[in-house]
């Protein structure tokens, strides 16, 4: 299977140092993923900045009687610009997530996010890739879309 390639576009009506300082919080993770995933961070980033080469592991349950480790490293950084983040143990045989910044100059912060992925198992993720992993994918982002419209309320 050739690796998916998803794109978001989110407007965050905030400034780009407020809206860097929320996202390069991986404790705020939880804060943007549906609650039906049962996101689990492990690892304690409390109120710690995210550095390159900093490791986050996860639990997660994406549907019920299925959870799984997830390791992810922070592999790149470029301040107030852009962050990149890598699975390195987990449920996809691929994950690799770009997130980039940009200030729009009226108080509001345009979120790209770049995200290539590919299922585990060969044929049979392929399989599972078309008939629900996608779809699922796909929803997290939507779902993080309208969290992030109730944390930044205009």
């Amino acid at each position: 299977m050739t690796p998916r390639r998803l794109e978001f576009t989110s407007i965050v009506p905030r400034s780009l140092s407020e809206t860097w300082a929320f996202f390069s919080r991986p404790e705020n993770l939880e804060k943007l993923t549906p609650e039906d995933v049962k996101f689990d961070i492990r690892s304690p980033v409390s109120g710690v900045e995210m550095y390159e080469g900093m490791i986050i592991q996860y639990r997660v349950s994406p549907f019920p009687g299925f959870s799984a480790d997830w390791v992810t490293e922070i592999t790149q950084i470029k301040e107030l610009d852009h962050f990149i983040d890598d699975q390195r143990v987990g449920p996809f045989a691929l994950w690799h997530h770009q997130h980039f910044f940009r200030d729009m100059g009226d108080g509001r912060t345009e979120m790209k996010d770049i995200l290539h992925y590919q299922a585990p198992l060969g044929v049979l993720g392929t399989i599972a890739d078309w008939v629900f992993v996608h779809r699922q994918v796909k929803g997290i982002f939507t779902a993080r879309e309208e969290a992030i419209k109730r944390l930044f309320p205009q």
